[in-house]
């Protein structure tokens, strides 16, 4: 066989293969299909040649899993492949060089070709069997002490919310995944190849653009989107064991700063306080407990509820990245649901952002006025009943009075009504120093200012009309008591701050002494403790004062002063020499209330409030 591709090749001359370049050029302009062999010389590329594989035929195709020892021993062979509508021939002699002629052809021509060789055949390809989604070479350029996903999902540079994705190399957000996306765009760049739906929680790879599975990223996943179980959820308020973060500090879960991005601490302690509110926080570890509520199409205020359970399921997560969280997300939603009332970016006060927040929590969670409507409702409200009267013209004679006191705009209206926090008076500061010539900080006992409640002081409330008297009287305790202690009153001129320290008891507090009879014997318990203690210091202008708070933590029954990022151990005798703002009391089950289920007849005497003052 070899000797008879020889004498051929011998007896070949460069006028034929000249011959067939011109005879196919003259083709191509003509527009003539070739359709007949001109030339013994010349074979086309026809099913016959590809099945009888003459030793004299110069054109030989076989496929590269066909060739045989034989075949590669065979010293004259030649490959015709396609590119981009060129067929190179190639012919080698024994004892010659290669050599390469680029010819252009016939679109007839390549037809054929196609039609009998297949590309796979003579490229390398990768198998399609290989699963590259679990063999990543670049997850070790990933750097875990960069991730923060606290801040708003947007784009860094397109600020989109839609199909976001983090670089697991920088940590920026980029949008899209396609070849003009801008985290397509980073990748090649600066060739960061791993990034994370921060969606679909999905690992890609660009700019190959594969998805990954890998085991080792899934402490990123639980940092992205922490999970509770009924069983860790339970195990909380036991639990005193430390979890140490990426960056080797140690944690307690719970007890974690809050960022202040400027002016928003007065936020960060109601955040902070509500968080180890029991019934609260594990009712919102939990997404599924509030993720089925429905509400009208294009509604905002259930974004509050998402952001807040998100906010608490960070700050009691034990696998965090960093010591502390960022409530960026979180005041996000507040300053857009409450139209702008609550800014990041101005100092405002605590009171009215808890009472806004709960109420808008209970709003935003389909809550109606029934107690057992929302979770709020079930944790924080109370009832009691007011009772007003008018007060008579002082100018009048007795006999103008009594006739007064008869008609029914004179007579004393009861009303009950639902409350979420009782506020104290504070007495007012003394206007001049004592003989030592001192301003010494005066001080009440806590029992003093819960008297407004016994249902038997009275308490004068001006209004641009008339002045009316008005009475308090607790009817229900609810399982958690706020308490706010009102520092700041406003003049004509200027807001004034009382400096009064409270002195409060931090446990086994009887709160059953503000209810009438009828109502104590109804109450299984009724002693409290304190769970949470929010401070103002400083003057009382926007701007200048700051807050803390002091909560409790149940797994370690130590207390801890949280002040944005700050967060320190306190004794818990110093907490009564603060000037407390708002106070949080959780009730104990442990210790039973001694009149429960008696009659309210047997119970004598007017109820006194020598039972507040416990020892500290």
């Amino acid at each position: 066989m070899a000797e008879n591709v020889d004498a051929n090749d011998q007896n070949t001359t460069d006028n034929p293969v000249k011959s067939i370049l011109k005879r196919r050029k003259k083709e191509e302009d003509s527009g003539e299909k070739l359709e007949k062999s001109s030339s013994k010389k010349r074979r086309t590329l026809s099913g016959d040649d590809k099945d009888n594989n003459t030793p004299n035929s110069r054109g030989v195709l076989k496929k590269k899993t066909e060739l045989n020892e034989n075949d590669k021993s065979t010293p004259a062979k030649i490959k015709v492949e396609k590119a981009s509508d060129e067929v190179t021939h190639v012919k080698s002699l024994e004892g010659s060089k290669t050599k390469v002629e680029k010819t252009s052809t016939p679109a007839s021509t390549t037809q054929k070709a196609d039609s009998n060789v297949d590309d796979d055949d003579y490229e390398a390809v990768q198998d399609p069997k290989v699963d590259r989604s679990r063999s990543c070479p670049y997850l070790d350029t990933i750097n875990r002490s960069v991730l923060d996903f606290d801040f708003e999902k947007l784009c860094s540079v397109s600020l989109s919310h839609i199909n976001v994705y983090a670089c697991l190399v920088c940590g920026k957000y980029f949008q899209g995944r396609g070849k003009l996306s801008h985290a397509y765009t980073h990748s090649v760049q600066e060739s960061h190849h791993v990034f994370l739906n921060l969606l679909t929680q999905k690992f890609y790879c660009l700019p190959d653009n594969y998805q990954i599975i890998d085991s080792s990223l899934d402490d990123i996943i639980y940092v992205l989107n922490p999970t509770f179980s009924v069983e860790h959820i339970a195990s909380l308020d036991s639990s005193s064991k430390l979890s140490r973060a990426y960056d080797g500090t140690t944690y307690l879960p719970g007890i974690v700063g809050l960022n202040n991005i400027k002016e928003n601490d007065y936020c960060n302690v109601i955040l902070q306080a509500l968080s180890h509110v029991t019934p609260l926080r594990n009712f919102f570890l939990q997404e599924e407990s509030y993720k089925k509520i429905k509400r009208p199409p294009g509604d905002q205020m259930f974004l509050i509820v998402q952001r807040f359970g998100e906010l608490l399921r960070k700050l009691w997560n034990p696998r965090n990245f960093k010591a502390h969280v960022s409530p960026h997300e979180m005041l996000q939603a507040v300053v857009l649901c409450s139209k702008k009332k609550f800014q990041i970016t101005e100092q405002g006060d605590a009171l009215e952002f808890m009472s806004w927040f709960l109420n808008a929590l209970h709003l935003a969670m389909n809550g109606t006025k029934k107690l057992s409507s929302t979770i709020v409702n079930k944790t924080f409200r109370g009832k009691m009943k007011v009772y007003t009267r008018k007060v008579l013209p002082i100018d009048l004679k007795e006999e103008e009075k009594e006739k007064l006191l008869l008609t029914d705009e004179y007579l004393e209206h009861a009303e009950e009504i639902p409350w979420l926090y009782l506020t104290c008076d504070l007495p007012p500061p003394p206007l001049y120093p004592d003989e030592l010539q001192e301003n010494i900080i005066p001080q009440v006992p806590f029992a003093t200012l819960l008297t407004k409640f016994n249902g038997v002081s009275e308490k004068e409330y001006k209004t641009h009309k008339d002045s009316q008297l008005k009475r308090f009287q607790i009817t229900r305790l609810p399982n958690f008591l706020i308490i706010f202690i009102k520092r700041f009153t406003k003049n004509y001129f200027i807001k004034e701050k009382n400096p009064t320290i409270v002195n409060f008891p931090i446990k086994n507090i009887d709160f059953g002494d503000l209810l009438a009879p009828e109502h104590r014997v109804l109450h299984k318990n009724t002693t409290y403790d304190l769970m949470a203690n929010v401070v103002h210091d400083g003057e009382p202008e926007r701007g200048k004062g700051t807050y803390r708070v002091h909560v409790l933590h149940k797994g370690t029954q130590k207390w801890y002063e949280m002040q944005d990022l700050h967060v320190t151990d306190i004794l818990p005798q110093m907490i009564p020499l603060s000037e407390s703002y708002i106070q949080i009391f959780e009730l104990r089950r442990d210790i039973p209330n001694p009149v429960y289920g008696k009659n309210p007849e047997e119970l004598t005497g007017t109820p006194t409030m020598e039972s507040m003052e416990v020892e500290k």
